[in-house]
């Protein structure tokens, strides 16, 4: 019989956008979910991650989190639910329910425990995995986020933290096959940055928490495993060309960088100890990041095409888009913002930043680094000269130069 599992990850739940709340957005992604996985007729959904935004998440995150737990087991009875902790999540505080969770076939692992004698508790790290029938056929090495000492030791040279996580999947992956059955398929989950996985450009999120080490090669991953449900990074791929290791990405965009990745869970169908069919459920979109302009423009034309932007109407402003003006300056412009906001007003949009463009201009060729002595003879406007070309690409406004002169007056008396 066939075990068909969901994989999602990085929901963040709590994240607030620009200032804005995303309540809106997470309460359609987990209804469209509890949906999905009653329609699918899912044995087991797989959370690889990051649950919420902040490893103290507010009150109304974590009633929205055990909302879902409740609705999911209650429309789906005999579905099992496995989560791992992600780097943004606190491993303790997520692991705190879980005496109580068990009753709703719930898992959580964040803590790594270790036994008596220090070495890793392995079986706190695998999971059974049931059908709905509560007939068991797979094992899931559920490997939260690991830091620094969470994964086994070694006495070789070279006992970095890649190395650590290499051994912890190996050593794990030997042990649940000498557990299972014949016929018995085994899972893997992780949140970690896998070599060669794509980042998106500006989201800190994604970032290598252990600060300067590599990224975790594929290899980690026996090709003995069914399926590996990977979170941490936002973009939805297969990772090393193996079709069975994937990361589900975000259900929403967590920046402006997102706005056009594919965000989805991924259904996948396990038999005969291999995975027969992986698919790709897109989330549906409710509330767009739209950028204005695509490509900077000057800030006569950007306010002409905010003034486009249609009028608000009686829907809920919750569902309106999120919005980043793109502008090319050419000088310093104090007032640009408040302009931006008096065309918004009334608009169904909701600003959340203006980003800011210069000019590109050819660096001179002859530059060096300046020393010591060559900093003493610089005249003080002539950087400032210096510093607005290089940011403006023009020349300093004459207006500018009198009230930095008038400044340099009043420092030297």
């Amino acid at each position: 019989m066939a075990l068909k599992l969901i994989h999602t990850a990085d929901w963040h739940l709590g994240q607030t956008f620009f200032g804005f709340d995303r309540d809106n957005e997470h309460d359609a992604f987990l209804s469209w979910l509890i949906d999905t996985l009653e329609e699918q007729q899912t044995d087991v959904l797989l959370i690889a991650g990051d649950v919420f935004d902040v490893a103290n998440p507010s009150a109304v995150a974590q009633r929205r989190f055990f909302h879902f737990l409740k609705e999911a087991n209650s429309r789906n009875p005999g579905l099992q639910i496995v989560i791992i902790a992600g780097n943004h999540d606190s491993a303790a505080r997520l692991e705190a329910p879980v005496p109580l969770l068990e009753e709703l076939k719930t898992s959580i692992t964040g803590i790594i425990k270790r036994k008596d004698d220090g070495t890793i508790d392995f079986d706190s790290l695998i999971i059974p995995l049931c059908n709905r029938e509560g007939e068991r056929q797979a094992f899931c090495l559920a490997v939260p986020f690991l830091r620094q000492g969470d994964y086994p030791s070694s006495e070789e040279e070279h006992n970095t933290y890649v190395a650590g996580i290499y051994r912890m999947y190996k050593q794990l992956y030997a042990y649940a096959e000498s557990k299972k059955l014949q016929d018995e398929a085994i899972v893997a989950m992780g949140h970690l940055h896998a070599t060669g996985a794509e980042l998106s450009d500006d989201d800190r999120s994604e970032r290598i928490i252990m600060g300067g080490l590599e990224s975790v090669s594929v290899d980690a991953f026996d090709a003995g495993l069914a399926y590996t449900a990977l979170g941490h990074i936002h973009k939805a791929q297969r990772v090393g060309g193996r079709d069975s290791v994937r990361y589900a990405g975000s259900p929403l965009p967590m920046s402006f960088s997102e706005t056009n990745y594919l965000h989805q869970v991924v259904a996948v169908t396990i038999d005969d100890e291999h995975a027969v069919s992986i698919e790709s459920l897109p989330v549906p979109v409710t509330t767009r990041l739209i950028k204005i302009p695509l490509t900077p423009a000057p800030p006569d034309e950007v306010l002409a095409l905010l003034a486009e932007l249609p009028d608000v109407n009686d829907t809920d402003i919750n569902v309106n888009p999120f919005l980043e003006v793109r502008v090319l300056q050419t000088e310093p412009d104090p007032g640009f913002r408040h302009r931006v906001e008096q065309s918004l007003e009334g608009k169904a949009v909701r600003l959340t930043s203006i980003v800011p463009s210069y000019p590109k201009r050819e660096d001179d060729e002859n530059s060096r680094p300046l020393s010591y002595n060559d900093l003493q003879k610089i005249d003080p406007l002539d950087m400032l000269k210096h510093a607005f070309t290089a940011k403006y690409g023009g020349e300093l406004p004459e207006e500018t130069e009198q009230l930095f002169r008038d400044v340099m007056r009043e420092a030297a008396l």
